[in-house]
């Protein structure tokens, strides 16, 4: 299968352009592929374009809409293997994992197709001739900005809800990983998706954004990454009133208690970490282990962690391939390089391997001193921080003390532990006894400095819905 051939989609036009971005594979350092570089006029037809597509797909009947995004999830289906080997070519993760990224995919844009046949109003009666209709209606056009880590995942997330709630989006995914928003479009543009619902931009970021931002055509935006792009494009947008939806870091704690099981918890947790080399903002990070089962726990995880493959990620036998781009690697070593002079053990991994491509194996640090910068600074790649603790306050105390709280995890099998941890760990997904925090039913997103808003679940399509309340007289009257 051969890398597709990346085009901007402005008002239902694939678009080409004379400037382009290498896209590179992070297994091997060469390019596959390029990326059309949007002009200003290509980011003016968009937001003129996604105008004109608002105003046809909003007036569409919900079960009209719903019929187009439910059949581009089944094409979506269809295409996983090509996707999927996209995906690793840009990406660098393991081929089932991206296989899984687009069935998660497909499943994310089947449920918020069919919440938006279920965006009901009220009638609320104020006397024998006076009512108020509460309606829901959509937002209006939305910028997306979507990261490279997930790069089909978080572009659903963004595509599904906005169109799903009946508004136009104008996406612009990561010029790192484009292939997976690109599916995602043709797919949608393929099942009979109406042109300038949906536009995507590639090319420099800066300039998409504060255009995007400053336009007002523009009514919202929506945006996963970093707490600090999250920071500044909430200023842009505060300084002009438009609404945010913002899905930051995190640096996920996980509390193993007492009475769990080591052996068996610290074999999940590797797995866990492992998942798309560490490059998730949920992945659990900074362990903290009961006092009485810390050395089983650290041998059994770090026992764990060796045989963890490292490699392509077309190979077969592949567990986490390689970090997406140089920076993230120099990023990982000298995270490494501190904890190591600090004085923290190193229990496997922590050397950059020989060869081509950005590949870290998997990184178990055990008694980190509290100096370290791992343990403030997310270092979203293969390191798993193994602490200890005394009592469950200390704990509690340590996985709440950062200001950031996306996603955290507890393993324990007492009840009343259980119900304490889920009212005292400030996260805004708690994961108990697994690492699943996030699916297309459950809501999901952040607290303090990890944003703001949530995709998914019964709410999902909440952010890009407007409530207007329409009050109706029977006849002419003069309210006392």
């Amino acid at each position: 299968m051969n890398y597709p051939e990346i085009k901007l989609l402005i008002d239902g036009q694939w678009v080409a352009s004379e400037k382009s971005i290498a896209v590179i594979n992070p297994a091997t350092e060469a390019v596959v592929g390029h990326i059309p570089h949007a002009s200003a006029a290509d980011i003016a037809n968009a937001i003129a374009g996604a105008a004109r597509g608002l105003r046809v797909w909003k007036r569409m009947a919900p079960a009209e809409r719903a019929a187009i995004l439910l059949k581009a999830a089944q094409l979506m289906r269809a295409r996983e293997a090509q996707i999927a080997h996209a995906t690793v070519l840009e990406q660098g993760k393991s081929l089932a994992a991206a296989a899984f990224e687009v069935r998660r995919a497909a499943a994310i844009l089947e449920w918020d197709a069919n919440q938006g046949l279920r965006q009901y109003g009220q009638v609320v009666p104020l006397g024998p001739e006076l009512r108020c209709m509460v309606r829901r209606e959509p937002i209006g056009v939305v910028a997306g900005f979507a990261p490279w880590n997930a790069p089909i995942g978080s572009p659903m997330r963004k595509i599904a809800a906005a169109l799903s709630a009946g508004c136009a989006l104008i996406l612009k995914p990561a010029e790192e990983t484009p292939a997976g928003a690109f599916h995602i479009a043709q797919a949608l543009v393929d099942a009979g998706l109406p042109p300038g619902v949906l536009n995507v931009l590639f090319g420099d970021p800066g300039e998409i954004s504060r255009t995007l931002v400053e336009s007002d055509g523009v009514r919202m935006l929506t945006f996963t990454g970093s707490v600090a792009v999250g920071r500044q494009l909430a200023q842009m947008a505060a300084a002009r009133l438009k609404p945010c939806l913002l899905e930051l870091g995190g640096h996920a704690p996980v509390i193993v208690c007492a009475d769990a099981d080591p052996v068996a918890v610290a074999r999940l947790a590797v797995r866990a970490k492992a998942n798309n080399t560490g490059q998730i903002c949920v992945s659990p990070t900074r362990i903290l282990v009961a006092e009485n089962i810390f050395e089983a726990f650290v041998q059994a995880f770090a026992e764990q962690a060796r045989a963890v493959a490292c490699g392509d990620g077309l190979a077969p036998d592949t567990h986490i391939g390689p970090l997406t781009n140089a920076r993230r690697r120099q990023d990982i070593e000298r995270l490494v390089d501190d904890a190591r002079t600090r004085g923290a053990r190193v229990l496997c991994g922590g050397e950059r391997p020989p060869g081509k491509g950005y590949f870290y194996p998997l990184t178990v640090l055990a008694d980190v001193p509290e100096g370290a910068q791992v343990l403030r600074e997310e270092p979203f790649g293969p390191i798993a921080i193994i602490n200890r603790f005394a009592q469950l306050d200390d704990a509690i105390a340590q996985a709440n003390a950062l200001n950031v709280g996306l996603a955290a995890y507890a393993f324990s099998n007492n009840a009343d532990v259980q119900e304490r941890l889920a009212a005292e760990i400030e996260a805004g997904s708690l994961a108990i006894n697994t690492f699943t925090v996030s699916s297309a039913e459950t809501p999901f997103g952040g607290i303090k400095d990890s944003g703001f808003g949530r995709e998914g679940g019964a709410h999902s399509l909440d952010a890009y819905t407007v409530i207007k309340s329409v009050m109706q007289a029977s006849h002419a009257q003069v309210l006392a």
